[in-house]
């Protein structure tokens, strides 16, 4: 089966995911296919890699594990019943955390991670900030963070009551801390010192 071959005005499932056996890398969104860009560029990997070794070596000796992508994270809606044929979103963040690791089984995670951290390359903005936005909220991922190479910026979303609330917008000198991971701090300098 080719990515071509499926149609793309249909809803899909994991079951269906589970099948495909294409080459092209594709996330599931509330039943629909997105395919995802190419290979990340440098300085998104530049990032992924720093922000994934911050993380990493916070947590070692402590609860929570931290993955990145390829990872499938399969987010339900909170009245859904574990089938693989009732989940319709499937999605690979580019970094995760996650402290109840009930959740994690040999395929990835079911269930919402405490943490999803997303790294916009130029092509996946509108994914990334409408659509992942509204399933990672709605599945009741703790913590969205978000950030833009191009801009050195870093925005964390937050859910207080079922709703996410935005900080304000982070860049170059400012700390990241987060209640998720107390003692945990990112310096953003850190992470963009070599994006020009």
């Amino acid at each position: 089966m080719l990515f071509s071959d499926l149609d793309l005005s249909k809803t899909y499932s994991y079951a269906d995911y589970l099948k495909w056996t294409f080459d092209d890398r594709v996330e599931l969104i509330k039943g629909k296919i997105f395919k995802m860009t190419p290979a990340p560029n440098l300085y998104h990997q530049d990032i992924s890699a720093v922000v994934f070794n911050e993380i990493f070596n916070y947590l070692k000796g402590k609860k929570c594990k931290t993955y990145s992508a390829p990872f499938d994270v399969r987010l339900l809606k909170k009245d859904s019943h574990l089938s693989e044929k009732k989940i319709y979103t499937v999605v690979q963040p580019d970094i995760c955390v996650i402290c109840d690791l009930s959740i994690l089984d040999p395929k990835g995670c079911i269930g919402a991670p405490d943490i999803v951290i997303e790294i916009l390359s130029p092509g996946n903005n509108q994914k990334e900030l409408r659509n992942k936005y509204d399933v990672y909220e709605e599945a009741g991922v703790l913590e969205y963070w978000i950030i833009s190479p191009q801009d050195k910026t870093f925005l964390k979303y937050t859910l207080t009551d079922g709703c996410y609330h935005a900080s304000r917008l982070l860049t170059m000198g400012d700390i990241v801390t987060t209640n998720i991971l107390p003692g945990f701090e990112l310096d953003l300098e850190t992470v963009f010192q070599d994006i020009p």
